[in-house]
């Protein structure tokens, strides 16, 4: 990413505010769900909230799982575990493993069950508190554990402003909170993952620097799938012929974007309408299930 990347202001005040409720409603619940991006295990994990959330019970949840690499998927899990944190693959979106969800909460707070039980409190709820990053799916959760739509999904980041407490259909009692960003993203390969992904507006980066960023890290990570979406050949790729392979990073970006008809007039590439498609193509999956990082190199 190049050198202004640094000056985007990725930490709006709303979110220092919302970093102190954190903080401040921790004590009114049991346990933690911090939802991430299986995409971006490392990256789309707030530092800050893993200073405020301390020793608190905790599951982290690997949402969006139907749009990772599944092989990757779960050595993260296994990373989390080796951690000693629990760890779950969900997709919310279609409500696949809820149900996991709710009985691997249920044995994490079986101390507390067991507690309020000896003191003839049966049938206690469990208080969970709902945090996350922007865009990793915390508002699709907590509607699916809900049963119905009571929070505010969008495909724009911030949507949710305020806490508020909701039931769910089952043993459940939930604390959404706003979805949180940190002061400054130091790794350049974390923004670039967090803007790829969606975590951060669209409205304040450069789209077609982002894909093309993007598209030099998917040409290292996964050439076959680049190559079986938009026709370009790779020295790591199984179908590598020498003779097809433009070395230049901008002249390969230019020459998938015109096999995709993104051209005005005059034969001028229309780098912007590409850039668009290419983002929405790997938000969407349609590029393939990718991981962007693995756990056993977390971060460059």
């Amino acid at each position: 990413m190049s050198d202004n990347m640094s000056s985007i202001n990725w930490f709006p005040g709303h979110m220092r505010k919302a970093l102190n409720d954190i903080g401040e409603n921790l004590k009114m619940v049991d346990i933690v769900y911090e939802t991430c991006d299986a995409r971006i295990p490392f990256s789309s994990r707030n530092p800050e909230l893993n200073k405020i959330i301390g020793d608190k019970k905790r599951i982290v949840i690997l949402n969006k799982a139907d749009l990772a690499d599944p092989d990757k998927t779960q050595r993260w899990i296994q990373y989390f575990k080796e951690n000693g944190i629990n760890a779950i693959a969900l997709d919310s979106a279609k409500k696949k493993g809820l149900d996991t969800l709710n009985k691997l909460t249920l044995d994490v707070c079986s101390d507390i069950l067991d507690k309020a039980k000896s003191k003839g409190r049966i049938g206690r709820p469990i208080r969970v508190m709902v945090v996350g990053v922007p865009n990793t799916g915390k508002s699709t959760l907590i509607n699916g554990l809900c049963g119905k739509k009571v929070a505010v999904t969008g495909d724009k980041p911030g949507v949710t402003r305020a806490p508020k407490w909701l039931k769910t259909q089952g043993t459940l009692e939930l604390m959404d909170m706003p979805g949180v960003l940190w002061p400054k993203i130091q790794s350049k390969r974390s923004q670039l993952c967090l803007t790829a992904t969606g975590a951060i507006k669209n409205e304040v980066t450069d789209q077609v620097e982002v894909a093309y960023e993007t598209i030099k890290l998917l040409n290292e990570l996964y050439p076959d799938l680049m190559c079986d979406r938009f026709g370009i050949t790779l020295p790591n790729s199984k179908d590598f012929e020498e003779d097809e392979y433009i070395e230049d990073d901008y002249d390969r970006f230019q020459f998938m974007a015109r096999k995709r008809g993104c051209i005005m007039s005059g034969g001028r590439i229309d780098e912007e309408r590409f850039a668009k498609q290419l983002l929405d193509d790997l938000r969407s999956s349609r590029i393939g299930r990718i991981t962007f990082e693995t756990a056993d190199k977390p971060v460059k």
